[in-house]
């Protein structure tokens, strides 16, 4: 069961990340570490962008549909069950689905977990042996980027991810202030906190990911308010 299971991981993950990663390396990124992270980040991203476009088209019509859930918890607020079901049906029939914005963090996350792995085993111990035929094997990967060592602990750009969703949260918070919890209060200071520290101890080249997918997080999203403000 383990073999299997290792065998379909190498297959079907690790081997064709590791492989666009080293291409990009030897090829379009120049031999730049960071520079071919961003690409393969982006190329991720492009792969979803239905799945991206499709959570940006769900939050827009779930904002719009606030007044009604109000009513609808207003009015079944003695009955949990019939209160969810109600809120359950209006999605269904404006055609919101949580599912999408799900597997688009589902499989961004289980890149992010490769992507260590690929590091980790691939790049720091120059195991080349699953490059596919026609990909060459450099002789060494260099890791500087920007003046930053990719393969090391970095509190400067673990940091810029910290500060980055406290003011992302911060700035959702305060757009619906009169529904802010104090719960809500505590999340806005501890998941930036819990995010700089996971990253500062992990390479990094994890905090480039994490930066170039919320960079295109931020662009698809600003462009989506004004297509579905015109909407």
């Amino acid at each position: 069961m383990g073999h299997a299971f290792s065998w379909f991981w190498t297959t079907f993950f690790y081997a064709p990340l590791f492989n666009a990663l080293i291409w990009l390396y030897n090829g379009p990124a120049q031999q730049n570490f960071g520079v071919a992270i961003i690409m393969l980040t982006v190329a991720l991203r492009i792969v979803i962008f239905p799945l991206t476009l499709l959570s940006e088209r769900n939050k827009h019509v779930y904002g719009r549909l606030e007044t009604e859930i109000a009513d609808i918890e207003k009015a079944y607020k003695n009955d949990e069950e019939q209160q969810k079901e109600r809120i359950r049906e209006l999605l269904r029939s404006r055609h919101v689905s949580p599912w999408a914005r799900t597997s688009s963090l589902f499989i961004q996350a289980l890149v992010l977990i490769v992507l260590y792995q690929v590091f980790m085993s691939g790049i720091r111990m120059n195991h080349f042996d699953v490059l596919y035929p026609g990909i060459t094997a450099p002789d060494f990967v260099f890791t500087d980027f920007l003046g930053t060592n990719l393969g090391t602990r970095n509190w400067f750009w673990a940091s810029i991810v910290g500060v980055w969703l406290f003011i992302e949260i911060s700035a959702e918070q305060r757009r619906h202030k009169e529904a802010v919890t104090r719960p809500d209060l505590f999340y806005r200071i501890a998941f930036p906190v819990f995010s700089f520290l996971a990253l500062w101890i992990l390479p990094a080249a994890k905090s480039i990911f994490i930066l170039t997918s919320m960079c295109f997080s931020f662009i698809i999203s600003s462009l989506s308010k004004v297509f579905w403000r015109g909407k």
